[in-house]
């Protein structure tokens, strides 16, 4: 008796689950509620879209496959994506492998580029959105975890009746976006399952999935530097490193969303170059000889590298290895004198002449920066 009453359980709670979401739909679908408290508010409001949008929950949902030369755009312009997910989704298949769910790979604006996982290819509601060329965004198939990721730009899980559609309501999904080396969103990961019991720690591992294929194409970024950056005390050599890809001039090329919340001042690469310069408080040149020594076989070790702010992080220079097609040795070497001179010189003209607050920021004294840059201090 004690058994049957553990097992029924965890049956009246996922019924009590649904049931709260049944009641959530009838306020926000029926009775124009704007939110409701038994689903988070961005399903209310994604509800909310599509039936500003002329949908209405019970009717038939065609899952359309985009045209051809769509497809062939979206193809082409997914490459770099679909290449550095795909080790991903193969470790990820093996995680889900029990559970009846599987993953799907979608661009930016959530057409399905890749899928991966065991797909009962003769259960149409599987092989209906695990097609290369599917439209799964909020104007087609209404609310689901991909249209949420796409637009909240957040992991999300959603389930069952949380999705806007009637038809769609037999879908549990976790999701995650996908942001590119740029900064700009390149694409989601879902995990779906079909009539499966709900299982939202699916987004912790969706979630690490997305970093992982995150910093996969800030990898295949062409560089001739790679940083790897944490801060102080931190382990550094895994997925939460911040990632700053330089090329042979110093300028970046990609960053990963971790070193962008280390270091915000990437995302001015939305409105031109930004060189390395603009980002350490040091010469730069050193960065490069770091990765040149260990290009030739010198262990490799991190260094302590100041930011223009007064914070400090740990910065692990490497060299682009060969399977990222690495081309030729990093930049020539700068001589030290020549390299600290200019990172002195900036400092002066960034404070506008002001020797006083470069030498704050340098933390060295006025009479070094005199001293360094060849002038006498002023009385």
């Amino acid at each position: 008796m004690e058994q049957l009453a553990m097992n029924a359980a965890p049956q009246q709670v996922a019924a009590d689950r649904l049931a709260l979401i049944e009641q959530a739909r009838h306020a926000v679908l029926q009775d124009g509620a704007s939110t409701d408290t038994r689903v988070a508010p961005w399903i209310a409001q994604s509800w909310q879209r599509c039936l500003a949008s002329g949908q209405t929950p019970s009717q038939e949902v065609a899952f359309d496959v985009v045209s051809a030369q769509a497809m062939r755009h979206t193809s082409e312009a997914n490459r770099p994506l679909v290449e550095a997910a795909r080790p991903v989704l193969e470790r990820l298949a093996h995680a889900i492998a029990n559970t009846r769910y599987f993953a799907i790979l979608t661009d930016a604006h959530g057409t399905v580029v890749d899928t991966h996982g065991v797909i009962d290819r003769n259960d149409r509601r599987a092989s209906m959105i695990a097609r290369v060329g599917v439209d799964l965004s909020e104007r087609s198939v209404g609310t689901t975890a991909i249209s949420a990721a796409l637009s909240e730009r957040m992991p999300v899980w959603l389930h069952r009746g949380e999705h806007f559609f009637q038809d769609t309501s037999i879908y549990s999904c976790a999701g995650a976006p996908l942001m590119g080396p740029d900064g700009q969103c390149a694409g989601m990961l879902d995990l779906t399952g079909i009539e499966v019991p709900e299982r939202p720690e699916l987004k912790h591992l969706v979630t690490q999935s997305a970093r992982s294929i995150e910093n996969a194409l800030v990898l295949g970024q062409p560089h001739a530097v790679l940083l790897r950056l944490n801060w102080p005390g931190r382990d550094m050599g895994g997925e939460s490193d911040g990632l700053l890809a330089l090329d042979e001039d110093g300028f970046v090329t990609g960053s990963n969303p971790v070193a962008r919340q280390m270091l915000p001042q990437p995302v001015l690469m939305q409105a031109g170059r930004l060189h390395c310069s603009d980002l350490f408080a040091m010469p730069w040149e050193l960065l490069f000889d770091a990765a040149r020594r260990a290009q030739v076989g010198t262990e490799a070790a991190p260094q302590d590298v100041p930011l223009w702010s007064g914070l400090r992080l740990q910065a692990l220079a490497l060299p682009r290895d060969d399977k990222h097609g690495m081309h030729g040795p990093t930049r020539k070497a700068v001589p030290l004198r020549d390299a600290e001179h200019a990172w002195i010189r900036k400092a002066v003209d960034d404070a506008r002449g002001n020797v006083a607050e470069a030498a704050r920021v340098l933390g060295i004294s006025r009479a070094t920066v005199y001293r360094k840059l060849g002038q006498k201090p002023r009385s």
